[in-house]
């Protein structure tokens, strides 16, 4: 049977087909399209993800950016009333620095820190006197519940009970670490050399990084990284090290990653942000490597789904004072 459109309550938006298509490989069922009334040719797609009925529209070809996101976000909101939790999914480009090594493939999920509340526009501010840039405006944070979710997950990575890998297990060969080629990064002084690939950049002019051990998922672990805090959104693509660097250094200098979506969610459509690291935001930035970091987004967005539930549950628990009660081992009985 096809759900009724009332029974979806998991929104979920991508930008690009890949990212689409990795969301859809998640669903544990997927459904035909309900009948609804209205006027939206968003195409959705639905599915099921363990309890919770999952939504998902990808952003008009040729149409990405914030105002894309914001339409679609609005549309899917007008259209899906009872949607409760709400994620952007898809790739992003890395923010390397001494204290994150993030590698491509690695996940950022946006969390309040720094001042910011988990996205930052980029390119709506103030240029003041010294140089400086300094964003105005104040973007929402991610719903209260869905950052109890986050910290569930964080424990489950502490504990080693992540179901990620076991999730990215389900990728075919096109979302495949193996070809997606090798992981290099040059120094953010050093430009491309031009060309389709890196054949023709300077090998010296590479960071030296300490090699990351690669775990195959279906082996129950993976290489893949989980960082939280601040993602950079704007409607430029960031394609320079330099650049990157000098707007990541403005915001405080704990920007994790660049991306083109989210800060046109944010305030009508307030939702957590997953973004799989897919290039280093540079002059050397390749497509080779989104296939992979749309898997291990949605990989990691199934499981903060799959924690919903047992997260709605316990913020809806009444409060005993007796749960919080030392046991003293004498029965009622026995006194």
């Amino acid at each position: 049977m096809t759900p009724d459109p009332s029974s979806y309550t998991i929104g979920w938006i991508t930008a690009l087909p890949i990212e689409l298509a990795a969301a859809t490989i998640m669903l544990d069922k997927e459904y035909d399209a309900p009948y609804m009334d209205g006027q939206d040719i968003t195409p959705y797609t639905f599915g099921r993800m363990g309890r919770d009925n999952v939504v998902i529209a990808c952003l008009p070809g040729g149409q990405t950016g914030l105002s894309a996101a914001t339409a679609a976000a609005i549309h899917m909101r007008n259209m899906f009333k009872s949607i409760e939790h709400r994620f952007m999914v898809g790739i992003g480009g890395g923010v390397p620095s001494e204290k994150d090594d993030i590698r491509l493939g690695d996940v950022v999920i946006s969390l309040p820190t720094e001042g910011h509340g988990g996205v930052v526009q980029y390119d709506f501010g103030k240029a003041e006197a010294d140089g400086r840039f300094r964003p105005t405006g104040h973007l929402n944070t991610p719903p209260k519940l869905l950052l109890n979710v986050v910290n569930q997950a964080r424990c489950n990575l502490f504990l080693g009970r992540s179901q990620h890998a076991l999730h990215l297990a389900k990728f075919g060969q096109v979302f495949s670490r193996s070809s997606a080629g090798p992981d290099i990064l040059f120094q953010a002084t050093y430009n491309h050399a031009g060309g389709s690939t890196c054949k023709g950049c300077k090998s010296d002019m590479l960071v030296e990084r300490q090699t990351r051990k690669y775990q195959e998922p279906s082996d129950g672990a993976s290489s893949v990284k989980i960082h939280f805090g601040t993602i950079a959104s704007g409607n430029k693509v960031i394609k320079d090290a330099r650049t990157r660097d000098e707007i990541s250094e403005q915001l405080g200098g704990h920007i994790l990653c660049f991306e083109t979506e989210a800060a046109g969610l944010m305030n009508d459509f307030p939702c957590l942000v997953v973004r799989g690291i897919c290039d280093y935001a540079d002059s050397h930035k390749q497509d080779n490597w989104q296939g992979y970091a749309a898997a291990t987004a949605a990989a990691y967005t199934k499981e903060l789904v799959s924690l919903i539930s047992s997260a709605h549950v316990s913020s809806l628990m009444p409060f005993r004072p007796s749960d919080h009660v030392p046991s003293t081992g004498i029965s009622k009985e026995g006194q």
